[in-house]
């Protein structure tokens, strides 16, 4: 049977689930003790800090949220958050300080795919219970991996709304670009396999190295080819940004681009040459999740600024570790595993279930176009919010 997460809203006051109300049975001795603490790194520096910092300041939000409501098992949440500067090397030194010098209670995983990757061997060695709010590439959980759990959509399916709609307008020809990085990999993989499957025609796959500033040629081979349909897959989201730069001042049309990830700094730092342009969001607050509207509005308070998914991405995986230590009444990493495992449930980020492997089954994202300024979810029909524009109009004919 499904649950929703445990935090409800009834006259203003804020009701635990069952999983959580083991925290108020406990013997009075345990509410005196010492705060849970869950040890993290987070890329608040670095090539990933667009998506790091909203990363670190969910975990945040949900700590403060839990706290306000009593804790679990009696006890306050504290992060202990560490830069782990975008850089793999350290990430791996910093959780081996976590867990053997600093004794956190627990931990949390990283942003994306390239430093879950570096850091779960890590977290495995020591049977930590680790859930990844930001990883997404399949390979990660192929390997007989124990104790990390998946949330986001399967990295492989990251382009798949750009392909389904490209393929429902009829669009036959696709490119396909990937920075050389685990996630974008896959992602740019799965796109390529999925427009070929539908009988399109991929006439460029392409992958790019990180820190790449010049996609002048690639694009102009791009146009040479007729491409209509340009699905980019990036670690890095300031790649997004150049590539539509370049794109607008080569003056090189296709009738949709879609990203691997829509945040609001993508329209901040395009303006107008944003419009039209698609992109993967795993998370959106018109979704009906619970939770959403509180989570949205204190998150803009305390932080000045509108929720990305990365930030939901971190506060729902936040809330299902939470809920599996009230669940299990314990830390224990095996009674964690087991609950998380069956566990079944809707965060404010998403449905959350996964088979044995610890491998998301249940989230599958959502395609978003910028319009008039806004994201506005296109695709799946079930959730969409507004129409698809198009097809996209040439740089020149654009107001």
């Amino acid at each position: 049977m499904q649950m929703k997460f445990g935090f409800s809203f009834c006259r203003g006051n804020i009701l635990p689930s069952a999983g959580l109300m083991a925290a108020f049975l406990l013997p009075a001795p345990m509410l005196a003790d010492e705060p849970i603490r869950i040890g993290a790194t987070m890329s608040e520096t670095g090539a990933y800090s667009t998506q790091g910092i909203p990363a670190r300041n969910g975990y945040r939000l949900c700590a403060r949220h839990a706290n306000d409501q009593g804790g679990v098992l009696g006890r306050d949440v504290e992060f202990v958050i560490h830069d782990d500067q975008s850089d793999s090397d350290k990430a791996i030194v910093l959780y081996e300080k976590l867990i053997t010098e600093v004794k956190v209670d627990a931990v949390m995983g990283p942003y994306g795919s390239t430093l879950t990757e570096a850091v779960a061997p890590v977290t495995e060695k020591y049977r930590q219970v680790m859930i990844s709010p930001l990883a997404a590439t399949t390979s990660i959980w192929e390997q007989g991996r124990e104790y990390l759990f998946m949330v986001l959509p399967p990295a492989e399916l990251f382009l798949a709304g750009l392909i389904d709609m490209a393929d429902e307008n009829d669009l036959g020809k696709v490119a396909i670009l990937a920075e050389y990085a685990l996630f974008p990999k896959a992602a740019g993989t799965g796109a390529a396999d999925l427009a070929r499957e539908r009988g399109m025609e991929v006439v460029l796959d392409e992958t790019y190295s990180s820190g790449t500033r010049d996609f002048s040629g690639l694009l102009e081979r791009f146009d040479s080819k007729g491409v209509e349909v340009f699905g980019m897959a990036a670690s890095s989201l300031g790649d997004f940004i150049l590539v539509v730069d370049q794109m607008a001042e080569m003056d090189i049309d296709v009738a949709m681009f879609g990203t691997s990830g829509a945040v609001n700094e993508f329209q901040k730092a395009l303006g107008e040459r944003a419009e039209y342009a698609y992109g993967l969001s795993a998370w959106e607050p018109s979704l009906e999740n619970p939770g959403i509207e509180r989570f949205v509005s204190d998150y803009e308070e305390e932080f000045d600024t509108a929720p990305s998914f990365h930030a939901a991405g971190a506060y729902g995986s936040c809330q299902l570790f939470l809920e599996a230590i009230g669940r299990a009444e314990s830390l224990d990493a095996d009674k964690l595993r087991e609950t998380l495992l069956d566990l079944e449930m809707t965060t404010v980020f998403s449905d959350y279930a996964v088979d044995e492997r610890g491998y998301q089954t249940a989230n599958k994202g959502l395609f978003i176009q910028w319009q008039d300024g806004e994201k506005v979810v296109v695709w799946p029909e079930d959730v969409a919010t507004g129409q698809a524009r198009f097809p996209t109009p040439g740089w020149k004919d654009r107001n």
